[in-house]
């Protein structure tokens, strides 16, 4: 059977109309009907593999038909709903720190008043409202039309400190403890919680200062993200547009039991790290039909990083993520590991996707003194159209204040310890590629640790782009500029077809710089 059922809710369901080889895209288009009681309610025709259906009626039958096909759901009950009117939520408010005070009091008195397990419903308008925090078994439910929009101006706006009285992580940035701005929307500790429907969450990145210091703080903290969800665990995002996040889209953090369907994840190309979802330090992850397009990574998995004196009791590992069905539009990478890891990557798979015009496919990047290990990564049927590179590795990535350092970026084995990376196995089948530019891979390990083995089978490029400059295809030093080149590696170990270029990615004049020490 070709139809099946991805998730249930009392009011939306998820569905996949057809298995891989299917992306993204479905191809033909099909018409699909939905019907309750034996009477159609919606109907539709159907461009992508994965379909989100609401709003739908509590606890209900329901019979889907596309392709000739059948399939019978029923929805989940509800325990009771309420509206975030009844508490005194007012749309279309004047963009002040009042108004969105004012709402965000009245949502909170709301979440507190759901039953276990009931749904908030947000209807459609406009609805200004400074941070809101979500609590365990609820549901969250933006209908269509709504949008929950952060204020322009953050005066007054709470900030999440560092660590909890307990000591445990609660403010992050770039893998570090650190306060931070409250999202507009957060769950701290959260248990079964769903945040759906076909309404927006807007960050107000593009109305307030936040894109204007991306690498500072205000008033001792760092940018909110758009979405933050600290250590929650059974999660499910369904159906909705989030946009212009202060800075990471939807960072996960520290949770388990994560799944996303059917989501829109916007940002201006140009705003400083906007990645769209950031999985970090957490397992068991499915992002399922999502489309991306932002202005950093579209998907950046992490797993904490070790601060410059080797602190580490923060860390935790990233593991079991699956990428499914998603298109990647624009961004910095489609699927990056890192450079955030130190706690450990480990069994992701990006399968059935398609990437267009994203700066790189398929994109890990480490370096020294972060430690930890990527491994078991894989990469099966994905279309990549317009990419700078397709598939790379980079163990000597210049980031931080000390990314340039020679005892970084030397190529001179250096001793191995708990402070070295390590790039284990990386497979990647049945991908094509189209208007190529600078080079199908680059893999620069570790001589003290080499990356892989890297295992590349059906790898087809059908086309490069003709207008592409050289550039390097790695952010690290030393790397000379590539263009239309075919795979290249140093200090990896590489399986399959295409075979390495015997050209070394570095140049001549760094291979023979003398190495300072740490």
């Amino acid at each position: 059977m070709t139809l099946r059922c991805a998730a249930v809710t009392p009011r939306m369901a998820v569905l996949c109309l057809a298995p891989p080889p299917a992306r993204f895209t479905l191809e033909p288009a099909r018409p699909w009907r939905l019907s309750r009681a034996g009477v159609t309610v919606a109907e539709g025709t159907a461009c992508r593999v994965v379909l989100p259906l609401g709003p739908l009626v509590p606890g209900s039958d329901y019979q889907f038909r596309c392709g000739g096909e059948s399939l019978n759901f029923t929805t989940a009950p509800c325990p009771g709903a309420l509206d975030v009117t009844d508490f005194g939520a007012r749309a279309g408010l004047p963009d002040t720190p009042l108004a969105a005070a004012g709402n965000a009091a009245a949502f909170a008195e709301a979440i507190a008043r759901l039953p276990q397990g009931g749904t908030l419903i947000v209807p459609p308008g406009i609805w200004l409202c400074a941070p809101v925090e979500l609590r365990s078994d609820m549901i969250l439910h933006l209908s269509h039309g709504a949008t929950l929009a952060a204020p322009s101006d953050r005066t007054g706006w709470s900030i999440l400190p560092a660590r909890s009285p307990g000591g445990t992580m609660l403010g992050s940035w770039e893998g570090l403890p650190a306060a931070c701005f409250r999202a507009p929307l957060h769950a701290i500790n959260t248990r079964n919680l769903t945040i759906e429907g076909f309404g927006t969450l807007d960050g107000g990145g593009d109305r307030g200062d936040w894109w204007s210091w991306p690498k500072q703080t205000r008033e001792g903290a760092r940018r909110p993200r758009g979405l933050h969800l600290i250590d929650a665990e059974a999660t499910r995002l369904i159906g909705f547009t989030i946009r212009n996040a202060p800075s990471w889209t939807i960072h996960p953090q520290g949770c388990r039991d994560l799944f996303a369907a059917c989501l829109s994840i916007q940002a201006p190309h140009d705003s400083p790290n906007t990645d769209g979802f950031d999985p970090d330090m957490c397992e068991d992850v499915t992002i399922l039909g999502t489309h991306f397009s932002v202005g950093d990574d579209c998907i950046a998995i992490k797993a904490g990083k070790r601060g410059d004196k080797g602190e580490d009791d923060h860390l935790r590992p990233t593991r079991r993520v699956t990428v499914q069905h998603c298109l990647m539009e624009r961004g910095h990478g489609g699927c990056v590991i890192g450079s955030e890891m130190s706690g450990g990557v480990t069994d992701v798979t990006v399968r059935d996707c398609e990437m267009l015009g994203t700066d790189r496919g398929l994109r890990l990047k480490t370096r020294r003194g972060r430690g930890g290990e990527i491994a078991r990564i894989a990469m099966r049927n994905v279309t990549m159209d317009g990419v700078l590179t397709a598939f790379s590795a980079n163990a000597h990535y210049f980031c931080d204040h000390d990314g340039h350092a020679d005892w970084v970026q030397s190529r001179t084995p250096a001793a191995i310890g708990h402070l070295t990376p390590h790039i284990g196995e990386i497979t990647v089948e049945d991908v094509e590629v189209r208007n190529l530019a600078h080079a199908l891979g680059a893999f620069l390990g570790l001589p003290e640790a080499p990356i892989g083995p890297i295992r590349l089978s059906g790898i087809t490029l059908h086309s490069h782009d003709p207008a592409a400059r050289a550039e390097p295809p790695l952010m690290a030093d030393g790397v000379r500029a590539l263009r239309h080149a075919g795979v290249l590696a140093e200090h990896a170990t590489i399986e399959g077809h295409p075979a390495p270029e015997a050209a070394p990615l570095s140049t001549d004049a760094f291979l023979n710089r003398s190495p300072a020490q740490p």
